[in-house]
């Protein structure tokens, strides 16, 4: 940065720029400086810090809501810390700099046949971002969040210190700093442990079920049996059809079963396609805005509804990229959603509540006229970590397209959702959500939890220097 982050006044001459969330729903103009390096981060923070600056690290800008956004201050871009720092084929340990994304992460160790014990549904956030908001994916059931794959991370605080997190040393700290929302400190460094995989592809068995009832049926079947198991829910579905759908199950092959060979951990094996039906996949996302309104989504969920029953139990084979990153199929499908973007309402409901309370949420927002263009299913367990979303339960993630016209309506359906969740004890994701208060906060994670995170707050940030719009809104974080 120029002129040297440790001159400069932050409030008049690092560069205004607007920032949004994934969704594109919610924005805010901030102060912006993307470092180079750790020890330029940490002098951006001790900067901001003196001029009583609020700062909000960001990465990929994958979160959908506010968590990266910071109307009121500066917002620090850790991509360019962006160096692998080290690879132990024999262990599987991959040592990164907090910039590093899962893509740049799977793509030095897929050659030597490891991957990633838990990944998103998209290959682009950083590692300091999969910490913070402690990422889950389609084996959550089996493997847990990505914090307890993580050996150790170094945590730069606003005060100055850096601390070295693992389960041994600072483990108060590792716990609540992983799933901490990038609230108490910048991840510049993470070492991390990933599975040793015996083929580059994965056998996938399609499942169509009739409504959500038979879908929860058939998970609870095959969780016993699967390395992965997502459902994709058609949320405009009605009466016996209620959340219809399909299931994936995938599970790790044995080498011996794999017709490819040493080939298939090739990381152009493992390259998701240019094209799609023909298409080049980056301009896909235009093809697709006509149907993103109500009769369109219900002809595409009929066709997938059709597709899905005449697949059923074809089993096929697939690479651990193409099955994982369905997401990054169509580039910028984001936009898709129009100039509004789209909310993603993600709610996680121990097992014996989830069922009724998600069919009430479907129900809800057709009466509303408001269906989810998407819903995805998951089965998840608790973990130890201190802001944790997950539950001995379900997940169930919703897709809300925003315009002028109905935005308002939309929030207001949202806080009757949220009511349905919180009375079947249900908890929320941070890295999804944009419509969350602060009792409903208190409410879905408890007075102890909460404590617990703000007194490491004051112990690490007494200041009160690292504040996002999430933070603020949900947290109460002035």
């Amino acid at each position: 940065m120029t002129p040297s982050s440790e001159s400069m006044d932050l409030r008049k001459e690092a560069p205004r720029k607007v920032l949004d969330g994934f969704g594109r729903a919610v924005l805010a103009a901030s102060r912006y400086a993307a470092p180079e390096s750790a020890d330029e981060m940490a002098s951006l923070v001790r900067r901001a810090r003196a001029e009583r600056m609020p700062v909000t690290f960001r990465g990929s800008g994958r979160s959908y809501g506010d968590a990266s956004l910071n109307g009121a201050g500066l917002v620090v871009d850790g991509t360019k810390l962006n160096r692998m720092l080290s690879w132990d084929p024999v262990n599987g340990v991959a040592e990164v700099q907090g910039g590093v994304t899962i893509e740049g992460l799977w793509r030095r160790t897929i050659t030597d046949g490891y991957w990633p014990h838990v990944v998103p549904g998209t290959m682009f956030p950083t590692m300091g971002g999969c910490l913070s908001m402690n990422i889950h994916g389609k084996n959550n059931f089996k493997e847990g969040p990505f914090g307890e794959h993580v050996v150790d991370f170094d945590l730069v605080t606003p005060e100055g210190d850096q601390l070295r997190c693992s389960r041994e040393e600072n483990a108060d700290v590792f716990h609540t700093a992983i799933g901490g929302l990038g609230l108490l400190g910048a991840i510049t460094r993470v070492r991390v442990q990933l599975k040793k995989v015996e083929s580059g592809l994965l056998r996938v068995d399609p499942c169509a079920v009739s409504s959500l009832r038979e879908m929860f049926e058939e998970f609870e079947k095959r969780l016993p049996h699967s390395d992965y198991l997502v459902g994709w829910v058609d949320c405009l579905s009605e009466g016996a059809e209620l959340g219809r759908g399909e299931i994936h199950q995938a599970n790790y092959l044995h080498a011996d079963e794999d017709p490819l060979g040493e080939v298939g951990f090739h990381t152009e094996r493992q390259t998701l396609p240019t094209r799609i039906l023909g298409f080049p996949k980056d301009k896909l996302w235009l093809f697709m805005r006509p149907f993103f309104n109500n009769p369109g989504v219900r002809l595409i969920n009929t066709a997938k509804v059709v597709s899905a029953r005449m697949n059923h139990g074809k089993k096929y084979l697939q690479s651990h990229v193409g099955f994982a990153f369905l997401l990054d199929y169509v580039p910028n499908w984001r936009l898709a959603y129009g100039a509004g973007g789209f909310i993603q309402y993600q709610v996680f409901i121990p097992k014996a509540e989830a069922l009724g309370a998600m069919e009430d949420i479907l129900r809800m927002a057709q009466e509303a006229k408001l269906p989810s263009y998407l819903g995805v299913l998951k089965r998840h367990r608790p973990d130890a970590f201190c802001l944790s979303h997950a539950v001995d339960g379900y997940s169930m993630a919703m897709d809300y397209r925003v315009t002028a016209e109905n935005r308002e309506r939309l929030w207001a359906l949202t806080r009757r959702f949220t009511e349905r969740v919180l009375a079947a004890g249900g908890r929320f994701y941070f890295a999804k959500d944009a419509v969350l208060d602060q009792e409903q906060v208190r409410r879905a994670y408890g007075e102890e939890r909460l404590a617990r995170f703000k007194a490491m707050k004051e112990r690490l940030d007494p200041q009160h220097v690292l504040v996002s719009d999430l933070g603020r809104r949900a947290l109460g974080l002035a």
